[in-house]
């Protein structure tokens, strides 16, 4: 199938044609012409499938064939995103496709002043692109007017439920009219998923690439077993042997994030950090220094792990396995992408094993061990303990919803570091993130 029979404008199909695509993926070719109709979705899909398209392209379209005429423009379509790094991309997929059309957009989301906000959106705007928190600064600041949106688009649902934007979502949803088509991505469908579409979604078309939390079958996958003071060795080894250009690594915290990125840096690797203390100018420009080759090694906290989009990213290194076995899944996702071919390696300590087994039975596979020569770990080494937060520890976590109010505006509570949990059926992350 080609894009030109999915019933999209020439306009749409010029700044298709332009972007360097033909075909599309097979998220866009089930959800464009299901969206084009005007029907309510559901769609579950990775990262990495072109699923931002998917819903971008129909909705420009919709709107381009009954753009109002004259008088200031109100938002007629709202992309809700859990992150401001997401927010950020898909606002430019909009202006990317819809640039021959006669369509206004703008983003908003915090970590950034308000006021050029505030100008953007009353100078009309069509497609409004926006983080929970700061979206509904707005609606207090009475500088937003949501009452003539006719597509709701929530973009990664799964992970704004488990950041704990549900009650702002229920906000948000309570500003809108009762008839407007509602697009519901998800990266997985947990039961709280399920419960959101029910209460949302008007007989909606159930639309899924992806077994659910499955790895992409485009990565390949491999554990390298290590002694914990030997991983930033073997890192730096693997980087250098195999001459990576451009490596994602996650860490579990903040802190250990900026070591790593100072400690490689030494190495005379170019590195930077990206996580919940930095600023959102610093983590926009590392990000930037990241994409254009200027630096190297990329470490992330799971902020990260969903969101980014990095054309062709071919290596991602799990530094240290994540607590939650599903933020493997995110993290490797960012490799891989749109069908090309890239590798995720998990640097694997003695106290990590039990992270490991709760990951393999997540994917229903055991994945393949290689210890590195040089590397071995010591067979004799004892497990040290995974410190974790205990599940409703009121300093500092909150059950999802429990929004810190000093968060407010920030755009993405994951990015002030408040450390808001999952859902009470699921574990704790690390208190650090």
């Amino acid at each position: 199938m080609l894009f030109n029979e999915l019933g999209l404008s020439a306009e749409l199909l010029r700044a298709v044609s332009e972007q360097g695509y033909t075909q599309p993926t097979p998220i866009q070719a089930k959800a464009i012409p299901e969206i084009l109709k005007g029907a309510d979705v559901l769609a579950g899909a990775q990262t990495g499938t072109g699923k931002t398209a998917g819903f971008t392209l129909p909705l420009l379209h919709r709107l381009s064939q009954s753009a109002p005429a004259g008088g200031k423009r109100p938002v007629r379509a709202l992309v809700l995103t859990p992150t401001r790094e997401l927010a950020a991309q898909v606002s430019e997929s909009v202006r990317a496709y819809g640039k021959n059309l006669p369509l206004k957009s703008a983003v908003i989301f915090g970590g950034v002043s308000i006021n050029p906000q505030i100008s953007a959106l009353r100078r009309g705007v069509d497609i409004l692109v926006a983080t929970p928190g700061r979206l509904l600064d707005h609606v207090n600041q009475k500088t937003l007017d949501l009452s003539k949106v006719e597509i709701l688009v929530l973009d990664e649902a799964d992970r704004m439920l488990d950041m704990g934007f549900i009650h702002d979502i229920k906000k948000v949803l309570a500003l809108l009219p009762k008839t407007r088509q509602n697009l519901l991505f998800s990266a997985t469908f947990s039961d709280e998923i399920k419960r959101l579409a029910d209460g949302l979604l008007d007989d909606p078309v159930l639309i899924e690439v992806a077994r659910r939390n499955t790895a992409s079958e485009t990565v390949e996958q491999v554990i390298h077993p290590v002694d914990k003071s030997s991983k930033r060795k073997l890192l730096a080894y693997l980087i250098g042997s195999e001459n990576w250009q451009q490596v994602l690594v996650f860490t579990r915290t903040k802190h250990g994030a900026n070591r790593l990125a100072q400690q490689l840096d030494k190495d005379g690797l170019s590195s930077a950090a990206i996580h919940g203390n930095k600023s959102q100018g610093a983590r926009t420009r590392a990000l930037a220094d990241f994409k254009s080759g200027k630096v190297r090694v990329l470490v992330a906290t799971d902020i990260a792990a969903r969101g980014l989009d990095i054309d062709q990213l071919p290596h991602v290194v799990n530094y240290e396995l994540p607590n939650v076995p599903e933020d493997y899944v995110h993290r490797i996702g960012r490799t891989g992408r749109a069908g090309n071919e890239g590798k995720a390696i998990s640097l694997l300590s003695i106290d990590e094993n039990k992270l490991l087994r709760d990951i393999e039975r997540l994917l229903k596979r055991q994945l393949p061990r290689e210890v590195i020569a040089g590397f071995e770990p010591d067979p004799n080494a004892k497990p040290e303990p995974q410190v974790t937060r205990p599940r409703g520890n009121s300093q500092g976590r909150h059950r999802a919803g429990g929004r810190n109010q000093s968060d407010r505006g920030n755009g993405s509570a994951a990015y002030a570091g408040n450390g808001r949990n999952r859902n009470g059926s699921r574990q704790s992350r690390s208190a650090n993130i």
